[in-house]
């Protein structure tokens, strides 16, 4: 005999080991996706980054394209370089990619947990 839960789920390419209250997983798994791994994560790295880490030249860089209309390609390579250089440097530190993925972790959790999603400003 089959189990119930091995038929319900059995085009998923994982076994669910645990469905959580919510049948949205285990609230307690701290197992990443490649999914998750390669795009979900970098991408809160970007938001967090912009948002947090290098505000003060994503704004010069806005106000620049702002103020020079279709000439800032030529006018603004100086903040965009500043910009760049700012987020590369995250994009490329340890600590802030476990940080963003620890927050990652703790949303997906909390998600399990209640059913209730997490409600994102999404920039632009």
């Amino acid at each position: 005999m089959v189990n119930n839960q091995q038929e319900i789920h059995s085009s998923t390419p994982l076994p669910i080991k645990n469905k959580g209250p919510h049948g949205l997983g285990d609230p307690e798994d701290r197992s990443l996706r490649k999914v998750e791994l390669e795009v979900v994560i970098p991408q809160k790295m970007r938001e967090k980054a912009r948002s947090e880490k290098c505000s003060a030249e994503v704004e010069d860089f806005n106000q620049c394209c702002l103020a020079n209309g279709y000439s800032m390609v030529f006018k603004c390579r100086n903040e965009n370089n500043k910009m760049k250089s700012c987020l590369s440097k995250w994009y490329q530190n340890d600590e802030f990619r476990r940080e963003c993925t620890e927050e990652y972790l703790k949303e997906r959790s909390d998600f399990r947990r209640t059913g209730i999603p997490i409600k994102r400003k999404i920039s632009r």
